[in-house]
């Protein structure tokens, strides 16, 4: 027996199958499902590479526009925030209207909104253009992951599927600070979001022909109080906690985080009694599909917030160019992408959950050479640990992924998926507002500038160098040399005590999701 089979029987074994809405007739030649599974990776990639790719351009983002250190976590905050909160409703329409048909009108309208973006001409329209598109990006990602499931209903050829897919998505998190980098350099930042209309024509040109219809066979109304509920419920607890990291403990953030709470037990308990509930919240009785969706949530959390931290480190103190710190994360991109596949064979020999521990595992040790290293010898020791970090990633996200899908029926596979996917994008958005605003808090709160930086400089640069650790590089350009360099090691300093505080929260939550995977999932066999 699979550990996918297993996990479908644990949750209901006689499960009608999603319906294929292709037309009848001959058996579809394999050469199609691949086909189809490679312009998937199209909308796949370009989500993956915006995410990583835009905190690589941050630092020409802070001059060009004049940012606060709020409106730049709000330029990466804005997109997956709107995408997490939409994630699970998206999926639940793809279920009704058709996951092919969601997926190429979220693809027009990612690509169009993107075009508008890249010209922003402040912080304010580069936030509201990254949270317009965190709309159309969340009718992508549970549209692939869930017509995966359908296109290849073999076990062992889905898994092999979900591991191009996971290592797509990682790889392409990975791609990002490379591509983006290059962009930046040659271009300007706006060609980061500008890429995304070429990357989509693919899709949008032969996706009808190559890429099978499917939907629920029973689906039931959209239930729109629902979907305004998730909204109340991820808004003001993002919102919350970066107040809370940045200005300390008020009465109107721990109220933010408290109206949040409040509105998820007031979203569960509506799911609960909803026919057609918008979160199907039987999917958690499976203590597999439930391991698996935490599992993804720690994983992505810590991995974003390190990617935050190390795009500002390799350009701003180590002097990197963004093509040239995004170079050196070139292993980094290999091992996340040889590491998805190659386990793929390995759970025929190891319990997927120890396959999935071992990862975290990995995970936890780069985090603790970021902890007790010197961040002050090179930028070597942290590329190290962000390898050693993306082979464990690459490893625990791609069997998690499968265990989410194998432990659901076909005909649930969009609500799968947008869970799955709504657990990354839930930790890629914490990572960066709960981690990144802990790192700006401690840089502002520990940054001591030097006698004579305040009579030498503007008010505004001043106050621009307390903000961001852009801001403080940007205002030392402008200095007599010994000031200038007093200043970039005060900066430096107080950017580090932050990194060093994030790490170990990172490095506590990826140990503890390696023990919570190796106790819950140890059950699971191995595939056949």
């Amino acid at each position: 027996m699979t550990l996918s089979s297993q996990s479908n029987q644990n949750t209901c074994s006689t499960s009608p199958t999603a319906v294929d809405l292709r037309p009848s007739g001959p058996a579809k030649a394999p050469w199609r499902d691949w086909l189809a599974l490679a312009l998937l990776m199209f909308p796949v990639l370009l989500v993956a590479v915006d995410n990583t790719a835009l905190t690589f351009a941050l630092p020409a983002i802070a001059r060009n526009l004049e940012t606060t250190g709020v409106q730049l976590l709000w330029i990466v905050d804005a997109y997956p925030l709107v995408l997490a909160g939409l994630l699970v409703a998206m999926g639940s329409l793809g279920d009704r209207i058709g996951r092919r048909r969601l997926l190429l009108t979220g693809s027009i309208g990612f690509a169009a909104v993107s075009a508008a973006t890249a010209f922003a001409p402040s912080a304010e329209w580069l936030i509201a253009g990254r949270a317009s598109m965190g709309f159309f990006g969340a009718m992508l990602m549970p549209s692939t992951l869930s017509l995966i499931r359908n296109i290849f209903p073999d076990p062992n050829r889905r898994r092999l599927a979900v591991a191009i897919w996971a290592a797509g998505f990682s790889g392409g998190a990975a791609l990002g600070p490379i591509f983006g980098g290059w962009l930046v350099e040659q271009f300007w930042w706006g060609a980061i979001l500008l890429v995304a209309v070429p990357i989509m024509l693919p899709l949008l040109v032969f996706g009808p022909a190559f890429i099978p219809e499917s939907k629920d066979p029973r689906p039931g109304r959209v239930d729109v109080s629902s979907i305004a509920l998730s909204l109340l419920v991820m808004v003001p607890v993002v919102y919350g906690i970066k107040e809370l990291a940045t200005e300390g403990f008020g009465a109107a953030p721990l109220g933010l985080v408290a109206f949040g709470l409040a509105m998820g037990v007031v979203f569960v308990r509506r799911q609960q009694r909803l026919a057609s509930p918008l979160l199907d919240m039987s999917l958690f009785a499976n203590r597999v599909f439930r391991t698996a969706i935490t599992t993804n949530v720690l994983a992505l959390f810590s991995f974003n917030g390190f990617i935050l931290f190390l795009a500002q480190h390799l350009q701003l103190l180590e002097g990197m160019t963004p093509s040239a710190a995004g170079i050196a994360m070139i292993p980094a991109l290999v091992a996340t992408v040889l590491a998805g596949l190659a386990v793929v064979p390995l759970v025929r020999k190891v319990r997927p959950g120890f396959v999935v521990a071992g990862g975290l595992a990995l995970s936890a040790t780069g985090y603790g050479i970021v902890v007790f290293g010197d961040h002050g010898s090179g930028p070597a020791l942290l590329l190290a640990a962000l390898l050693i970090l993306a082979l464990g990633v690459g490893t625990a996200e791609t069997i998690s992924n499968d265990l989410i899908l194998g432990s659901v029926p076909a005909e649930k596979s969009g609500a799968a998926a947008a869970i799955s996917e709504t657990g990354y994008e839930v930790g890629s958005l914490l990572g960066t507002a709960v981690l990144g605003s802990i790192l700006t808090a401690s840089y502002q709160r520990n940054l001591l500038l030097p006698a004579g930086v305040e009579e030498t400089a503007s008010g505004t640069a001043v106050h621009q160098a307390g903000e961001t650790l852009a801001g403080a590089v940007e205002l030392a350009g402008s200095l007599p040399a010994p000031l200038a360099e007093a200043l970039r090691g005060a900066a430096r300093l107080a950017f580090d005590s932050g990194v060093h505080t994030t790490a170990a929260i990172a490095l506590v939550l990826m140990a503890s999701a390696a023990v919570l995977a190796a106790v819950a999932l140890r059950k699971v066999p191995t595939a056949d």
